[in-house]
């Protein structure tokens, strides 16, 4: 198979692929901040993450046409980031369960979207393996990190108190993990972090007054932006090249990621501070937490299985069109 076979038409934007483009980005950008929230599922679900990877991997190659497709979803990531701190991030500390019940209903809803890339396609011994890997690596990390917090290893906001070379070295291995959690479906950044230990110190120090006490800690996030830019553009190619020979194969392990990602939403650092609170009688209501939960994640499952349903209604007509012109 020649390297033809690889090359992806990126769509020429209207006004109305311009915001599915930026609120992917969005997603994307929300995903660092809210556990559990893939963008790239989010991709999958918009028929983008195909345009998604290529344009990625290609950016210093075909850099014009690349960049204009990327630049809405740039947007959309800055947008994602910035609303993830300020809003998300002091939701989750009012209504930690019941605002995780919302994204996790969001993806729930959304999964169908996923498991339609292998329909049809033929079971064999190494896909389900790999599904059944995809399933663990997410709920593995989630608990771990969940565990680390409950040791109380786990909360490391002055961390970057007194930074050190190491940290910038670190900080790079990190972000390249971080770069990678982004273009694969499932995995969550955001876990990653609390698995290793980074989640709070990173959070925490998004602040004014800490930057004023600790200007070092930009060090740290110029190490974390490198190793994500080489996470990010590296890892596309691989999964572009890897998608054009064996789409399925790949794709079982997606399902599995997804899957896992969904339920790691409950199982986590965060998470897992919730219910410490709840058994000591303390922070949010748990009644309430859990009854508003329990409706935002119908709603968030009910709008997203919505959406699946329409961008599935509109590339059946699509091919229709297609077949009989």
């Amino acid at each position: 198979m020649g390297q033809e076979s690889l090359e992806i038409a990126l769509i020429k934007y209207n006004k109305k692929t311009w915001c599915k483009s930026a609120l992917l980005g969005f997603f994307i950008g929300l995903a660092v901040i809210v556990p559990g929230i893939s963008g790239s599922t989010v991709a999958i679900i918009f028929k983008l993450y195909d345009q998604f990877l290529y344009a990625l991997g290609n950016l210093f190659k075909k850099f014009k046409k690349c960049f204009v497709f990327l630049l809405p979803i740039g947007i959309g990531i800055i947008v994602g980031v910035l609303l993830g701190f300020v809003a998300v991030k002091q939701l989750l500390k009012i209504l930690p369960f019941a605002i995780v019940c919302l994204f996790a209903g969001l993806m729930s809803g959304a999964f169908p979207a996923v498991t339609d890339e292998i329909k049809g396609a033929k079971r064999t011994g190494l896909r389900v393996a790999l599904f059944i890997a995809g399933l663990f690596i997410p709920v593995a990390l989630g608990a771990t990190s969940a565990v680390l917090t409950l040791q109380g290893t786990a909360s490391a906001g002055g961390l970057f108190d007194a930074v050190q070379w190491w940290h910038v070295a670190l900080g790079i291995a990190i972000g390249a993990v971080v770069g990678i959690t982004q273009i694969v479906p499932g995995l969550s950044a955001s876990a990653f972090l609390m698995a290793v230990g980074w989640f709070s110190a990173v959070v925490d120090s998004v602040d004014p007054d800490y930057w004023a006490q600790n200007p070092a800690v930009f060090f740290v996030y110029g190490g974390l932006a490198i190793g994500f830019l080489i996470g990010l553009f590296g890892f596309s190619k691989l999964l572009t090249y890897v998608f054009g020979r064996a789409r399925h194969t790949a794709y079982s392990m997606i399902v599995g990621l997804s899957l896992g990602s969904i339920l790691s939403m409950f199982c986590n650092g965060d998470i897992v501070e919730t219910y410490a609170d709840w058994a000591a009688g303390t922070g949010s209501d748990p009644v309430l937490n859990i009854a508003l939960g329990i409706l935002l994640f119908a709603a968030g499952a009910f709008g997203a299985y919505m959406l699946v349903r329409y961008e599935r209604k509109k590339n059946a007509e699509e091919q229709k069109q297609n077949e009989a012109a």
